[in-house]
């Protein structure tokens, strides 16, 4: 893309506005479009420095810390987008004019720079996916199935019902660990308070006896040591862990495919993660199959928005067992991701010329046991929760205690 400088004719008044574009004569279109008025002259010209220096700063910051926009405000605005296509607005108006509205700097910034590009001519899906960070893989699928349709409209609306849904179980996730959340916070200040102020009252103490210290005791005095001499340390090397390894899970593939196995072998989440992957994935692709997509565009689009790289591979490889030929429901037996009941349901549907249905019933189930996953979250962190609880308030109890009998029977004797 090259840099334009176009003088604008517009109320009076002439004014330079820079202009990105392919070339002289599609820069005199852009600014037209954007800027009404009349277009005087176009001329190529150089990024100012105070422009190129914003845009470097920008492209750093996208690069390190890229950031989705807020779930309410993409719901808000993908709704008001369904609803304005509907009315017969064209999509890169209805752009502008949401992005222009916006509160939410992250979707202003992306929808003004999406409009801009459909008025360079590019589709409103290609156009997205240089975002699909910030979209998500659901939102960026559902558009391409709105324009493979060509009702894009319903699309839209249905993929505000989805992330409302989405939205929903996020909500209903962070409920339900909330309580331990909170618990868990309030023991670790508790816990830090007691290794900074009152351990090395009695570390000073024992020290003084001179007598062998038990176990307990030296790990409270280790921790205490730690965290006094070196815990901003610890804080530092605490963010700069979890910074590193989101850089390397969004630019490094073997990592992010170690990070998401792990995910799904870590007992309190695997499941979380295993059904609500496969529930976004079915309600997907029963959403093209009842559109009318082939079944494999429909696995194509449906695949694109798997978050989980594990899953993600095993459904690839559904796809590439339909295109060999294999029936849908030999291709969904061979990822081994389904389990028995699911495998005959759509063995049913696929027979019995209903598979449309049949997947609608799958993705119902896989819906319901996810639900049940969240809700029944609490229960599994509570004994978690109340062992780390436990052994925080032995391992004190222990530490300060034992030196005092010990110190008790040693009185005694003498």
């Amino acid at each position: 893309m090259s840099y334009f400088h176009a003088t604008v004719q517009a109320k009076g008044k002439k004014i330079i506005h820079g202009i990105y574009a392919e070339n002289k004569h599609e820069a005199m279109r852009l600014a037209k479009i954007k800027y009404g008025g009349v277009v005087i002259r176009v001329e190529a010209a150089s990024i100012p420095f105070s422009q190129r220096l914003e845009e470097s700063w920008q492209n750093l910051k996208d690069s390190i810390v890229r950031k989705k926009i807020g779930q309410d405000s993409l719901i808000a605005a993908i709704s008001q987008l369904a609803v304005m296509t509907n009315a017969g607005l064209s999509i890169n108006e209805s752009m502008e004019e949401i992005g222009g509205s916006s509160t939410d700097e992250t979707l202003k910034r992306i929808f003004l720079d999406i409009a801009s590009s459909i008025d360079s001519g590019n589709s409103l899906s290609d156009s997205a996916k240089t975002y699909r960070y910030e979209f998500g893989n659901l939102t960026i699928a559902m558009i391409e199935l709105g324009e493979q349709t060509g009702n894009l409209s319903e699309a839209l609306t249905t993929l505000a019902q989805m992330l409302g849904e989405i939205r929903d179980n996020i909500k209903k996730f962070k409920k339900s660990m909330a309580y331990p959340r909170n618990v868990m916070i309030a023991m670790a200040v508790a816990f830090s308070i007691l290794l900074s102020y009152v351990v090395p009252k009695f570390e000073s103490m024992f020290t003084k006896l001179g007598s062998d210290l038990p176990i307990p005791t030296l790990i409270l005095m280790t921790l205490s040591d730690l965290l006094r001499n070196y815990g901003l340390y610890l804080i530092v090397g605490i963010a700069l862990t979890v910074f590193i390894i989101k850089y390397l899970a969004r630019h490094n593939a073997a990592f992010l495919y170690q990070l998401h196995n792990l995910a799904l072998h870590t007992k309190i989440i695997k499941n979380i993660v295993f059904y609500s992957t496969l529930s976004r994935f079915m309600l997907v692709f029963t959403e093209l199959i009842k559109a009318g997509i082939p079944i494999a565009d429909a696995l194509d689009t449906t695949i694109s928005m798997v978050d989980n790289v594990v899953i993600k591979k095993k459904l690839q490889n559904l796809r590439n067992d339909v295109d060999k030929g294999l029936s849908l429901v030999d291709a969904f037996k061979n990822t081994k991701l389904f389990e028995n009941m699911i495998i005959q349901m759509i063995k049913a549907g696929e027979s019995g010329g209903q598979l449309d249905a049949m997947l609608e019933k799958v993705s119902l189930y896989y819906k319901m046991k996810f639900n049940n996953v969240i809700d029944t979250l609490q229960e599994a962190v509570e004994p978690i929760m109340l062992f780390i609880i436990a052994s925080m308030v032995i391992l004190l109890a222990l530490g300060i205690f034992m030196p005092m009998w010990d110190i008790g029977n040693a009185a005694k004797k003498h």
